[in-house]
């Protein structure tokens, strides 16, 4: 699976988020991230291939995540979901 990389200056937490390009809330929470320069990894789901999308839903489903988007995993056990700003924050330390 693809993903693209965004760096910033605080990558003391693994950030990665599902999202889709043309979700409101998926550019809210990447703006945001990159307002506090903090280094992500995403994936767009609609922009991937098939292939690459069925992985990412078996990956949510593992995780047992409704797939809505965004989501954002935080150092692999912490899962919003959502632009919960406030739980973002206290997730990285912000």
């Amino acid at each position: 699976m693809e993903t693209m990389i965004v760096d910033g200056t605080n990558s003391k937490n693994k950030v990665f988020l599902y999202t889709l390009s043309t979700c409101g809330w998926c550019k809210k929470l990447k703006s945001f991230l990159e307002e506090n320069s903090v280094r992500y990894e995403y994936i767009d789901l609609d922009l991937c291939t098939k292939e690459d999308q069925v992985e990412a839903v078996e990956e949510l489903k593992a995780k047992k995540v409704p797939v809505a988007f965004p989501i954002a995993v935080i150092n692999e056990d912490i899962v919003i979901q959502g632009f919960k700003k406030d739980d973002i924050v206290e997730a990285l330390g912000l």
